[in-house]
């Protein structure tokens, strides 16, 4: 039979619709899962059958993160971290991006293959231990935000995006009598608010689910992110956690589902920001990466 044109609308019509939500479901999933997860026994959890909802609810791993006073010290130390490194990095990045996007500027080949050199190369663990320690920066926050706090990665998307600036906002900027500083402040940020964003991301996101640098330099478990503190609960070695009025089977509650549990509470603060720059978020990258 010959398809009618209302039905080769419908068809193609009913294909969209089907894709968007094979592809919504395939990226909500496993969300969703690990939420389902983390509030479900391990009864249910080792037999594979938690997929969308809850099997054998329970919050006793909640429970005994939330009532946990160092879980909460160790959080401030994470939003800290993030907003004070986030802080120092797009300080940094910024100028020095800025800086090298000036074809004028002495040594900037140099400086560029100087800092792309970075990307590939670097001291390795052990030196770089001995100058954080020389530093005097072990058991400080200056540990955690210090050493990462450029991005050439990051730092080349912006160099790139302040490169496609029209030179002629400048120069008439320059003849109004502004200085270099004024031409950054009033009028290269204010038009650079995208790549400004998904840069913030990245950084913030680095920032949050860093551990690594926390546990080879920080002693002290008042200093821990949380970060630190889950992958301690996930390796059964928080001591708050196997001390107390807490029984066999709670222990072994809390060992079934502390994955799921960790990712849920690690996730929801960076989750709550995205919305807010994810309209930038894919601008800002093109933008900056067309070279």
């Amino acid at each position: 039979m010959k398809e009618s044109k209302q039905y080769k609308i419908f068809k193609v019509f009913n294909v969209f619709v089907l894709l968007i939500i094979i592809i919504v479901f395939c990226t909500l999933y496993p969300f969703i899962n690990v939420i389902a997860q983390s509030f479900s026994s391990e009864a249910y959890i080792n037999a594979g059958k938690v997929s969308l909802l809850p099997k054998g609810f329970n919050m006793e791993t909640y429970k005994k993160v939330v009532s946990d006073k160092i879980f909460w010290i160790n959080y401030k130390n994470t939003v800290v971290y993030t907003v004070v490194g986030t802080s120092i990095s797009m300080f940094l990045t910024t100028i020095f991006a800025y800086a090298l996007s000036k074809k004028r500027l002495v040594g900037r080949k140099f400086l560029t293959v100087f800092a792309v050199f970075t990307m590939f190369f670097n001291g390795g663990l052990i030196p770089n231990y001995v100058l954080i320690n020389s530093l005097g920066f072990n058991n400080t926050m200056w540990a955690i935000v210090i050493p990462g706090a450029i991005s050439i990665y990051n730092m080349l998307i912006m160099k790139s995006f302040f490169e496609n600036m029209p030179e002629e906002l400048e120069e008439a900027a320059s003849i109004d009598g502004l200085n270099t500083y004024g031409i950054l402040l009033k009028i290269i940020l204010p038009l650079s608010k995208a790549v400004i964003a998904t840069m913030i991301l990245f950084y913030a996101v680095s920032y949050w689910n860093s551990w690594f640098s926390a546990f080879l330099y920080l002693d002290k478990k008042e200093l821990f992110p949380v970060t630190i503190y889950l992958r301690n609960m996930i390796a059964g070695a928080t001591s708050s956690m196997a001390t107390g009025a807490t029984s066999a089977d709670n222990l072994t509650q809390i060992s079934a589902n502390i994955k799921s549990v960790t990712m849920v509470l690690t996730i929801l603060p960076i989750l709550t920001v995205y919305p807010f720059v994810q309209k930038y978020f894919v601008s800002g990258v093109m933008l900056g990466s067309v070279k």
